[in-house]
């Protein structure tokens, strides 16, 4: 790999970042207040997704539960991605598609989130999740790119749906990091109001 790939990488990586900024700060905002709301009535976030989206549920759990930037009380969220007895027994017995619905099923009640992860949108077992979250009156946060897949039809108002604009997996991914980053901070902030330093 040449300095001049290496450099591409960052600088696509960084263009992206700013004319997302633009296009999804609203549905980052409101997907920090439907998150607060969530969890100031005692209500949970859970989180779902595939191979790296999967890694990013654990990481925006970890945040929650852990602390972010400041020190608080652990906050409700789980990832859906981390029980391997669940997920396997779950692929074996139905199909790989229902590792996440069942334990929606088992788990959401009304009220909690769900935060749905699929750089596609086409997942159908974070499709899948989806259903079973919006049976449950359930809200979603869905973090997708490529234009937004089936993940697009899904979603009412009620939702809120954060779609990178761009078609290339690895620079989605790192835009979702940093969404996640964002709504972590705005959560804080939310809930407790001020800057790190307050």
């Amino acid at each position: 790999m040449t300095n001049q790939r290496i450099v591409a990488h960052f600088k696509e990586s960084a263009e992206l970042k700013m004319r997302a900024a633009e296009e999804l700060a609203q549905p980052i905002e409101q997907a920090v207040e439907l998150m607060f709301l969530a969890l100031s009535n005692g209500n949970k976030i859970m989180a779902c997704g595939n191979g790296g989206s999967a890694a990013d549920c654990q990481h925006f759990a970890a945040e929650l539960v852990g602390r972010f930037e400041r020190e608080r009380l652990p906050l409700p969220a789980m990832a859906l991605t981390t029980d391997s007895s669940i997920l396997t027994a779950v692929a074996n017995d139905y199909s790989f598609q229902e590792v996440f619905s069942k334990q929606v099923q088992a788990f959401g009640q009304s009220g909690d989130i769900l935060l749905a992860i699929t750089t596609s949108g086409n997942s159908v077992s974070v499709i899948n999740a989806i259903n079973a979250a919006l049976e449950r009156d359930m809200r979603v946060v869905a973090l997708t790119g490529k234009g937004g897949g089936t993940v697009n039809q899904l979603l009412s108002d009620a939702d809120v749906h954060i779609c990178v604009p761009h078609d290339r997996t690895a620079r989605i991914q790192e835009v979702h990091l940093l969404t996640i980053h964002c709504l972590c901070d705005g959560i804080d902030s939310a809930l407790f109001g001020g800057d790190v330093d307050d």
